[in-house]
């Protein structure tokens, strides 16, 4: 008589083993009929799952995380269940979860279309509303080999082929189709109402470039039909705000096949980077960092001894030059290390902090490039900490209230914390590692911040704290790290003299705030939609004249506005004001100054705000004061 123990602490007692979906039918029909999965004793299971013993049980629906993973996994199948109605010949191979979706690869003699997609989704649609019944079955491996060879999937068989003989395979039976699967999966086809297919793509199969080139499949699935939609209505407001072409139409970068990966910064761009490069650099100051720079390219050797050159040397340029190998930086810390070891050191000297907009280079695939997003040349604004174990909790809280200041000016107000923990390939013994972790801890308890732990995802040299920025369409980026280092110092031989005369290895802090420059501008770009604030506007103020007559004094405001550390522009030209106005209004320029009769007799401007806010008639010095204080602000 198995009973049941409920998420809410109540228990239910049954006279027989029960299924999953026969305890939520015993609950209530609402749920019977929401019920997509269960978690026993913490395992995911099908709703066919016989409980036969005393269990901790929750049922799955799909308002939780798992049930939306569990819905695009099973939208992934129908997927391949409608491909294969209508292009009986295609031959399926995978189809994961991923961020927001799902895809599906397939082998097929031609190219898919858009309209084979229309066509597929529509028969996707069309499969869901028959609400067939999925099962499981249990097969041996090679009868699941022979069948699938039989049926002609030859790569599915080749995927069963690598599992152990002994072990049991686990397939998914929907309608006329049956695929390879640990599951679970929706007890039916009718639970899968939400999607959409979004794009085709090309990838290898087993991500091999010598294997065959396969068709790819990007869709998306939700819980509901507003989920679906508003996650739609975001990728059409991502679409608007793409950095790339804002970076074109806005005049501020752009890139090009003779420098993959890397970009051309244009006037306009590169006094937007300014702007964030000399506010960091303020940041340093603030917080006693001494600023240095460090060589890009450095022996091989170096690179070995820390430990970069067997972890991390396929995404490393490399070069010759009189019989000795070098690399270039794919980070800042050697050379910082390097500095710090350049003196005799001594516990007085710690905690000792070093700054620097470090230029780096990473050979990352030509796939994965992606804008200012992901690029093979990034300038970090890079910092390490040398101090000792007693220092670090002080260090690391200190780093993180600076970090939240600069988000907030920066305009983001919500940010995520998250501690990643040793990974599996990594320097160090446990107990290094237990006690980096620890201390990370320990300091994000004194912030009194709550974060959420990531096991597996630190640096192959220590742990680390990541801060997550949501932007303003609720996309979320991975910015600001500070990671506890007690490997790289002792590696290259860093050392300072103990208060008892004892030489003692530091502990290494790496620190970042924005890190890549390049992909926090894109960030801000894409946030800000190119309408940046007062502060970081590359062009803060236009001044246009209504004719030739007020030229002169257009140019004498320009002079003044100058004076003031304003970026300002005049729009001088012999064309109609509405037209300036227009065109300047597409630049997403902060404020547009017109002067005529009135404001030149007067001494004063006609402002006109983004977004065609007319604030009228002012002083000239009114004006300057109030952008002054704007700009002080970081509204």
């Amino acid at each position: 008589m198995p009973v049941v123990r409920l998420p809410d602490g109540s228990q239910r007692s049954f006279d027989a083993p029960v299924t999953i979906a026969q305890v939520a039918e015993n609950i209530g029909p609402g749920l019977a009929k929401a019920a997509l999965a269960g978690k026993v004793n913490d395992q995911l299971v099908d709703t066919s799952y016989l409980i036969d013993s005393d269990v901790d049980l929750s049922i799955i629906t799909g308002k939780d995380t798992d049930g939306l993973d569990l819905i695009r996994h099973s939208t992934a199948h129908l997927l391949a269940y409608a491909v294969k109605e209508l292009f009986p010949t295609a031959q399926v191979t995978i189809g994961p979860v991923i961020e927001n979706g799902f895809y599906y690869d397939f082998s097929y003699e031609r190219p898919f279309t858009p309209e084979d997609l229309t066509a597929i989704e529509n028969k996707m649609a069309d499969l869901a509303k028959l609400d067939e019944v999925v099962t499981r079955e249990e097969w041996s491996r090679d009868d699941a080999v022979e069948f699938f060879k039989g049926i002609g999937e030859h790569y599915k068989a080749e995927i069963i082929s690598s599992i152990p003989a002994e072990q049991k395979i686990s397939l998914y039976r929907e309608g006329k189709f049956i695929d390879l699967c640990r599951g679970p999966h929706v007890p039916s086809t009718g639970k899968l109402k939400h999607f959409k297919l979004m794009k085709l793509a090309g990838a290898y199969w087993r991500g091999n470039s010598e294997n065959e080139m396969l068709q790819r499949i990007y869709g998306t699935a939700w819980g509901s039909k507003d989920e679906l939609k508003d996650y739609l209505t975001r990728l059409e407001e991502a679409e608007k705000r793409d950095h790339r072409k804002l970076g074109r139409q806005l005049d501020l970068f752009h890139m090009q096949d003779e420098a993959p990966g890397l970009a051309f910064w244009h006037p306009k761009g590169w006094a937007l980077w300014q702007q964030v490069e000399q506010y960091m650099r303020q940041v340093y100051k603030d917080g006693e960092y001494q600023e240095i720079r460090c060589p890009q390219i450095l022996d091989r050797r170096l690179w070995e001894k820390s430990g970069h050159w067997a972890n991390y040397k396929d995404n490393m340029f490399t070069t010759e030059s009189e019989k000795r190998d070098y690399a270039l930086k794919p980070m800042n810390c050697p050379g910082h290390i390097e500095v710090f070891k350049s003196d005799l050191r001594s516990y007085r000297d710690l905690p000792l902090r070093y700054g620097e907009f470090g230029a780096c280079h990473r050979n990352e695939p030509t796939g994965a490039l992606h804008g200012l997003m992901r690029v093979r040349g990034f300038t970090q604004d890079d910092g390490h900490i040398f101090c000792t174990e007693d220092q670090v909790r002080e260090e690391v809280t200190n780093f993180n209230n600076i970090a939240m200041k600069v988000y907030s000016d920066f305009g983001f107000h919500n940010i995520a914390v998250k501690l990643a923990l040793r990974p599996e390939l990594r320097l160090g013994t446990d107990d290094t590692w237990d006690k980096a972790e620890e201390s990370l801890r320990e300091a994000l308890r004194a912030c009194g911040v709550t974060w959420e732990e990531l096991p597996g995802e630190g640096a192959f040299y220590g742990p680390k704290i990541e801060y997550h920025m949501k932007d303003s369409i609720g996309r979320s980026w991975q910015c600001g790290t500070i990671q506890v280092d007690f490997q790289l110092p002792g590696r290259l031989g860093a050392e300072y003299v103990a208060e008892d005369n004892s030489r003692l290895v530091p502990v290494m802090l790496h620190r970042a705030i924005v890190g890549s420059m390049e992909r926090f501008l894109g960030i801000l770009i894409e946030n800000h939609a190119g309408a940046f604030p007062l502060w970081l506007s590359p062009v803060q103020i236009v001044v246009a004249n209504i004719t030739d007559a007020h030229a002169q004094y257009a140019q004498v405001v320009v002079s003044e506005l100058k004076k003031h550390g304003i970026r300002v522009e005049a729009d001088l030209r012999n064309e109609k004001i509405n037209r300036k106005i227009r065109e300047h209004t597409m630049q997403k320029v902060p404020y547009i100054v017109v002067v005529g009769d009135k404001e030149r007799d007067e001494n004063a401007v006609a402002v006109r705000a983004r977004g065609n806010e007319q604030q009228g008639a002012m002083p000239l010095n009114d004006f300057v004061a109030k952008l002054l204080q704007e700009v002080q602000g970081k509204a």
